[in-house]
């Protein structure tokens, strides 16, 4: 019996930025033969040959225009600070109904940016894929990124059901769990389950950095698992979290005076020998690591 054929989701999509998640797309939409066609465009030349080389893309530019015309799906897989320039320098060449879509972790400010110039016929439906690691580039995706983990969709009001059905297609055939989110609440998860833990890495590690060079030398030499994980997370991409952080600032800071009251409390329980007070926390944390385990979350490239 012949081998049946993939199924072709989209003809052709347009991926602007081709880093970890562009290419870890590239990799599963390749595996899955979700498209007949994938265009690729990113900042240097030196990232596009390596997207040919590594069999990714099957057409390059350095012209987001060329990029995405006659496109159905374009994903902007680049910072969030480069989004309203790329939308307004795309904007005119997108055919009538394509879709427009993002992998940003924070969502109001990207439809902020993003919806203004969505032209009429067009459909814009944001999205997060919740994955990543901590390395950058063309090399550093891998196909299996998104299986089983959660791609939050966060569609602005009114936006056409078919649209937000396509993309939730399209990220459920790359592996992920759909769940669809008003942006505002979005933000505010995100601030405390990921941006709040990278920015308290970045400074636990920049506070090492800090340290006499005898001490920081030693404090890397005889890195436990503790301070190890921080290091992992605190090599994220930096230009991405600085537009993260900038652009979802009021949630983050919210998240941010929270931990500063909990850990004034922690630092009184300490102070004061309050014994019963740290045990207790450390129980209610544990239920929350084993809560993460029995959501199959758990993965070492996260």
């Amino acid at each position: 019996m012949p081998q049946q054929k993939p199924k072709i989701l989209l003809e052709r999509i347009a991926l602007i930025g081709i880093g970890l998640i562009g290419s870890s797309i590239a990799r599963a939409v390749k595996r899955g033969g979700l498209t007949a066609h994938i265009s690729v465009t990113a900042r240097s030349q030196e990232s596009l040959d390596k997207a040919i080389e590594l069999g990714i893309a099957d057409s390059v530019t350095l012209d987001k225009v060329d990029a995405v015309k006659e496109a159905d799906l374009v994903i902007i897989c680049s910072p969030i600070g480069a989004y309203r320039p790329i939308i307004e320098t795309i904007a005119p060449s997108l055919k009538p109904g394509a879709i427009v879509s993002d992998v940003g972790s924070v969502k109001q400010a990207v439809i902020r940016d993003l919806a203004p110039h969505i032209p009429k016929g067009v459909h814009l439906v944001p999205a997060h894929p919740v994955a990543g690691t901590e390395h950058s580039g063309p090399e550093a995706g891998f196909a299996e990124l998104f299986e089983n983990r959660w791609c939050i969709i966060t569609p602005p009001p009114d936006t056409n059901e078919t649209a937000i059905e396509q993309v939730s297609q399209f990220w459920q055939a790359l592996g992920a769990n759909i769940e669809i989110m008003e942006p505002t609440h979005h933000d505010l998860v995100m601030a405390m389950t990921s941006h709040l833990p990278h920015l308290i890495a970045y400074t636990i590690v920049g506070t090492a950095t800090d340290l006499e060079k005898s001490l920081t030398n030693e404090v890397i030499k005889f890195s436990a698992g503790g301070f190890r994980d921080f290091t992992r997370i605190a090599a994220s991409d930096p230009t991405m979290w600085r537009d993260v952080f900038l652009n979802n600032k009021d949630a983050v800071l919210e998240m941010l005076q929270r931990f500063s009251e909990d850990i004034t409390a922690l630092q009184r329980a300490i102070r004061w020998g309050e014994g019963d007070i740290l045990h207790d926390l450390f129980s209610r944390t544990r239920d929350v690591r084993r809560g993460v385990i029995e959501a199959k979350q758990e993965k070492m490239y996260d």
